[in-house]
Order: C-alpha cells, then structure tokens, then sequence
C-alpha cells in the first residue's frame, strides 16, 4: 500500500510539472500588475493628521526637525547625531526668528541628585553653545538643567535610561523663568 501511494504521489507530482510546462511565458506576462507607487516610505506628502502643519510653527518644529537631543551617560559631550539635530534645529531657528529656545537638561539616577542637576545644566549649555556657535542670536536662548527630577521613565534597563539622558528645545513666544 505505502508503495502504491508513493507511485500516485509521484504520478501527480509529474501531472503538475507537465500542466505547468504546458504554460507559455506569454501567459503569464499577459497578466497585468497592478500600477501601486512602491511603499518606500519617501514620500512629500504629510502623514495623515498633520496636512495643516504651518512651516515655521511649533507643530512643524516638533514634527519635522525633532526636539530631543541625546548624550551617552555621565556625558555632556556632542557626539554626531546630536550634532546633526542641532545642525537642523539651527537652520530652522535661524529660519523662524520670532521664536526664542528655553533648553531643559536632563539626567538619569546614575548618581546624587546634585551631581545629576549639574550635569543636565551642562548638557543644557552645550546644547546652547553649540546653537549659538551655529548663529542663533544668543539673546534668544536660556538653559535650565533640571536633573533627574523630570524622568521619560522610570525604569533600570540602560536602553530605557538613554531616553532620561536628554535635552529638549522648546519654543517659547517670551521668556519665562528659568
């Protein structure tokens, strides 16, 4: 019996491979693809939602430049991305001078709590002197570092932590208190 239905395995396998021979190129070039634009995710239009966006407004600042600028742990080093962020932030600032940058530095729990509030107002100030060397009007730019007290998260794991190591650009109309 197992011989048998290994002969009628092999039977319909040899059907299949002549059906298939039996098909001309033509066939199957004669059938139409559908005309879809790749999904390459370049594209000019505006995610949905965001089709209102004012060049030069906040929303376009947030959305289009990004914010957030990221230091490596017990750092207020610039590495390259961060200086590429602040390269576009620059440009943009630049760009749109009614607007003016209070800068907020942040830290991780890595270590006392003064240390950490030293250490966001480091970063908070490399951030504007790196904007200021890029000619944004320092009369538009104040830093305040503000430790640890204002965490993304609050967790342990070291890619979780990276997300408290920041500054953040936020665009204000006037100053405020630092």
């Amino acid at each position: 019996m197992s011989a048998l239905t290994g002969y009628s395995r092999l039977l319909v396998s040899a059907a299949i491979l002549l059906t298939l021979a039996a098909c001309s190129t033509t066939d199957i070039a004669e059938i139409e693809e559908p005309t879809v634009a790749p999904m390459t995710g370049q594209t000019n239009d505006p995610a949905p939602g965001f089709e209102n966006v004012k060049a030069g407004s906040e929303e376009d600042f947030i959305l289009n430049i990004g914010r957030r600028t990221y230091f490596t742990q017990d750092s207020a080093t610039l590495d390259p991305v961060a200086k590429a962020t602040l390269d576009k932030q620059a440009t943009w600032l630049n760009s749109n001078p009614q607007w003016l940058v209070k800068l907020q530095g942040f830290a991780d729990d890595s270590g006392s709590g003064s240390a950490m509030t030293t250490l966001s107002q480091r970063r908070a100030d490399a951030v504007m002197a790196y904007l200021v060397s890029r000619g944004v009007d320092v009369s538009r730019v104040w830093a305040k570092g503000y430790g640890n007290d204002r965490e993304v998260r609050d967790c342990t794991s070291r890619s979780c932590k990276v997300q408290n190591r920041r500054v953040v650009t936020n665009l204000r109309t006037q100053h405020d208190s630092v």
